[in-house]
């Protein structure tokens, strides 16, 4: 496994990201646990997870699983950087949403931060990050409240998830009034069909420093070979969602067909050269990786190694042109 820092911190972290958004909904406890067992074992320190996961009736079910791994010892917490999110409304579906349960107040804040760590079964949390942008809350006050935890020793760094670039600006313009470190990761939608973060987002982390963590590195499983797998019988996850209704477009279908007869010629698989292709990209700490078996996640380990050729990262930009960066994206 290769390390990198995170943003402008001293914090190494693996260049693959263990995402585990599918552990409780898609992949039982024990599944779970052996998939994070391979995945340490691999040299992934990074694990990302969230409050809500688990989702419905089962939030927080996720970051359970989480903490009942790191329950069973062997170091699995010390050799692990946890990140976690907070935002979404907790209460159970179908219950009643009260007032102040959800978003980026600092009453919110010291809630969910207080209530994910028990679920973690851990005194501390490596990254907690904002899942979304709170459009009513002050940066100020958000500020004082993640120093707070700081300073109980709760939380060690902050991240923002889902935030346009000059929400990142104004967050960290806000943190080095106050003498605060400030954000130092983003996790952004990100990957070769969706590429609009280069325009903003990506311009912004680098320049103040933050570390880009792409979540849905393979759009869904469109970049996962979904072409092939169709004609196949199979598909998972490319015969709903993002990459079921992307390929109802036979432009972009064309597209995708496209990228699979050139890793065809190349002798490549699309989920590896898709993972890979975010490793070389400016800026990017890791991708986030979602596996749901073993074999998925072996699958991704694979892409740490790969090396595409200068001539290959042309042909993927000639299939998927990015928008380049702002203004001249939309200006002269």
């Amino acid at each position: 496994m290769k390390y990198t820092q995170l943003g402008r911190t001293g914090l190494k972290v693996s260049r693959l990201v263990l995402g585990t958004m599918n552990f409780g909904p898609q992949t039982d406890e024990a599944h779970s646990h052996t998939i994070m067992d391979a995945a340490q074992t691999a040299g992934i320190n990074f694990f990302d997870t969230a409050n809500v996961y688990g989702f419905g009736a089962d939030k927080g079910r996720t970051e359970e699983i989480v903490g009942s791994w790191f329950a069973k010892g062997g170091d699995r917490r010390d050799k692990t950087v946890l990140a976690t999110k907070g935002y979404a409304n907790m209460a159970p579906e179908g219950g009643k949403v009260w007032p102040n349960h959800d978003k980026l107040s600092a009453l919110n804040i010291r809630r969910s931060v207080d209530a994910s760590l028990k679920r973690l079964g851990t005194d501390y949390i490596d990254l907690y990050q904002f899942h979304h942008v709170d459009r009513d809350t002050p940066w100020d006050e958000i500020w004082q409240a993640m120093d707070v935890l700081v300073q109980q020793g709760k939380i060690l760094y902050v991240g923002s998830s889902n935030h346009a670039g000059w929400h990142l600006a104004r967050a960290n313009e806000t943190a080095a009034r106050r003498g605060s470190l400030g954000l130092v990761s983003e996790q952004c939608l990100y990957n070769l069909a969706e590429r609009r973060a280069e325009m903003e987002v990506i311009p912004a982390a680098e320049g103040y420093g933050l570390g880009v963590i792409p979540w849905s590195p393979l759009h869904g499983g469109l970049l996962g070979g979904a072409l092939r797998k169709e004609r196949e019988g199979g598909g998972g996850r490319s015969t709903v969602g993002r990459s079921a209704d992307a390929l109802a477009n036979s432009a972009i279908r064309a597209q995708i067909q496209s990228y699979e007869d050139l890793l065809d010629k190349h002798g490549l698989e699309p989920g590896e050269v898709a993972l890979a292709w975010l490793l070389t990209r400016p800026g990017v700490t890791g991708p986030i990786v979602g596996p749901r078996t073993a074999d998925q996640l072996a699958s991704a380990l694979r892409a740490v190694e790969l090396t595409l050729p200068d001539e290959l990262l042309a042909s993927l930009d000639e299939i998927f042109p990015g928008p380049g960066p702002s203004p001249e994206a939309f200006a002269w």
